[in-house]
């Protein structure tokens, strides 16, 4: 009997909006920093389907046992198979008090690039995780999109209602969010979709107190550009690939007050 893996220690950063799965009813990219302050994918993980006790939150650290990614082709370096029982809450998420210091100080030792660097990279190693901090963030474009789960996901949902156990309502977000910056090195302005869970639960809050789409939208555009991305925020982005496509998406938000730096005369 083999030996089990020793677990490890995850600061959980990066959570998006559920996807169906046809073999785990749905998934959620989750992806965070070791205490080396190395990037780890946790794939696959049914986050809602988990018990309460399992059900993690951004900025808080677990344990869980990670082996080498066997359950697909992904080659991308960063990606673990997490051994789901073995999955547990080590205390509170991290707070913001005093503009997010304990935060900073796990965010910021961790290699920041632009978005061509990291494109490099993937094409060196598979690269396919890493935080960008932009040098000007211009707009975040909404587009519209399917309403409703392609007919393969509804048929899916559908046969689980009748035969698997109590399937959770899954809402299609019916747009699609596209952040456009420049960094340091961008010869023309870069456009990446967000995925962030945040986003996602966001738009469904505002749509029900809204009563509209097109209004749940713009609310979202305003907290995602106007307030994320204020001048008066370092605003980051936890930035990924598409899986199993070299396509660069914002996976969430790291946005703290800027802090000035003294003046010595």
């Amino acid at each position: 009997m083999s030996e089990q893996p020793k677990p490890t220690k995850v600061l959980i950063t990066v959570m998006t909006y559920p996807h169906p799965s046809r073999g785990y009813k749905e998934l959620v990219c989750t992806a965070g920093i070791t205490e080396a302050f190395e990037w780890v994918r946790l794939y696959p993980i049914d986050y809602r389907y988990r018990p309460k006790n399992q059900q993690f939150h951004k900025y808080q650290w677990i344990e869980v046992q990670l082996d080498p990614h066997s359950k697909s082709n992904d080659t991308r370096k960063e990606s673990r198979d997490p051994n789901l029982a073995s999955i547990r809450i080590l205390g509170k998420p991290i707070s913001t008090e005093k503009q997010w210091a304990k935060r900073r100080t796990i965010i910021d030792q961790v290699p920041h690039y632009t978005q061509n660097q990291l494109k490099a990279l993937y094409a060196t190693d598979k690269t396919s995780l890493g935080i960008v901090r932009p040098k000007r963030i211009l707009d975040l474009e909404v587009r519209e999109a399917d309403p409703e789960w392609k007919p393969e996901w509804q048929n899916l949902f559908d046969q689980m209602t009748l035969f698997g156990p109590p399937q959770k309502p899954l809402r299609k977000i019916p747009y699609s969010f596209h952040y456009i910056f420049e960094c340091e090195d961008s010869e023309k302005p870069h456009t990446a979709m967000c995925e962030d869970w945040e986003l996602g639960v966001l738009f469904l809050n505002e749509r029900e107190r809204l009563g509209s789409d097109e209004a749940a939208a713009e609310s979202v555009k305003k907290k995602f550009f106007d307030e994320l991305c204020r001048a008066d925020k370092d605003t980051r982005f936890f930035m990924g690939t598409f899986f199993p496509y070299n396509t660069w998406l914002v996976l969430g938000v790291f946005w703290p007050p800027k802090i000035e730096q003294a003046t010595l005369f």
